[in-house]
């Protein structure tokens, strides 16, 4: 039996513009519709009102956690400009975790901005860091009593939609719309690799918002990485080092020093002499053309702890994108299992969150579904799939 650590986490994640609905004042909300083939948040899964529900269903199901984020876009819609009503909104969230038993994990900024503040130049932009920096000390107030905090989701991906962002507005044909979460298989070119210069400036604000939370609360502060999981073919050793540099390691440096780092982690890509071999098309592939790697998971960790020293992990996302509930606990089952291995080996991981709570807006789209809940797009009738129920009976078994 794997010993957990105490007071391991059991829950799940989201995204607000992904659920919340009507995110009016973000840059990707004015955004959605320009490109062919890209559909529209709308309302979501209206989670910015049924907040409450989804976590009663969490904490109904017998988990103990549930990561959510906080809208930049909603507390600051001008510059300057502090909206008292969304933070108490979002205190409200985090009240209502607490009233449910549910541990808060807060994401402070999930890909999307203020659309000021992508105007004027955004990650790239001179006052950048300034204004994360400024958007942070204002959400501060609220986050008494929260022991985790994410200062920001996946900055390596980040990296990308931003640089996908400024070579879309250079053109006069945008081109079909490619999310980044959705694998580059069949004839779409591959996603460009994350741009070394816009993450460094991610780093930058990361290190800034640290100092602030660090200084003013009682949290452990991180960010969550996507990882790749490569696997070298014999002989492109070298050439995946140099690849995760870029992809992933820039980003785990930057975390060292912190209290935790987040792990995301979906599917493996391999690694020969010419760079990252394109996924071919199979049955087996997930919604979003992923090949079906549990092991995946593991993988991500170990690579994880071995380039932020053994830092604590905390897994903040690993889910898949199936219409087929089964073979969501199937894929889970496995990765648990991986996972339980490298905590046995001596990893220090302090937490399960699976993505997603709810199926929502996939950046873009909305056909896949990740989410242990279903949600009617018209009603927004929430229908618990059987895996919720089943990630709870695995989180009550692990801690008895």
């Amino acid at each position: 039996m794997t010993e957990l650590a105490p007071g391991f986490l059991w829950g799940a994640s989201t995204a607000p513009h992904q659920i919340e609905g009507n995110n009016l004042n973000s840059d990707f909300w004015a955004s959605e519709g320009r490109m062919p083939g890209m559909e529209r948040s709308g309302d979501a899964c209206d989670s910015y009102h049924r907040y409450r529900e989804d976590m009663r269903l969490l904490a109904d199901a017998g988990l103990n956690a549930y990561r959510f984020g906080i809208e930049w876009a909603r507390i600051e819609p001008v510059p300057g400009l502090v909206s008292r009503a969304e933070l108490a909104h979002y205190r409200r969230m985090i009240d209502t975790a607490f009233e449910f038993g549910l541990t808060p994990v807060v994401t402070l900024h999930h890909f999307t901005s203020p659309l000021w503040f992508a105007q004027e130049g955004g990650w790239l932009g001179d006052r950048a860091v300034e204004r994360f920096r400024t958007y942070v000390e204002a959400v501060v107030p609220i986050l008494d009593g929260v022991e985790w905090i994410v200062t920001m989701n996946e900055p390596n991906m980040l990296a990308i939609m931003v640089g996908m962002a400024r070579a879309m507005q250079s053109r006069q044909d945008a081109g079909q719309w490619q999310s980044p979460t959705v694998d580059n298989e069949g004839p779409r070119p591959q996603l460009p690799a994350p741009d070394v210069k816009i993450g460094a400036r991610l780093v930058e604000a990361h290190h800034a918002a640290r100092e602030v939370l660090r200084e003013r609360t009682g949290a452990k502060v991180g960010w969550t990485v996507a990882n790749r999981a490569f696997v070298a073919r014999p002989g492109a050793e070298e050439k995946m080092r140099e690849l995760e540099y870029v992809w992933e390691d820039l980003y785990l440096e930057g975390a060292r020093g912190d209290d935790f780092v987040g792990v995301q982690s979906y599917s493996s890509q391999w690694v020969g002499p010419d760079g990252i071999e394109p996924h071919p098309q199979h049955p087996d592939n997930t919604l979003v053309g992923t090949a079906y790697r549990p092991d995946a998971l593991a993988i991500a960790v170990l690579h994880t702890a071995d380039v932020t020293d053994g830092l604590p992990v905390l897994v903040t996302e690993n889910g898949i994108a199936t219409h087929d509930d089964t073979r969501r606990v199937a894929y889970t089952g496995e990765a648990l299992e991986h996972l339980f291995k490298v905590i046995d080996a001596g990893i220090d991981v302090r937490g399960y969150l699976h993505w997603s709570l709810l199926d929502n807006y996939e950046w873009g789209h909305w056909e896949p579904t990740f989410g242990l809940v279903e949600v009617d797009r018209e009603t927004f009738e929430r229908r618990p799939k059987p895996s919720l129920a089943w990630l709870g009976e695995t989180a009550r078994r692990a801690r008895t």
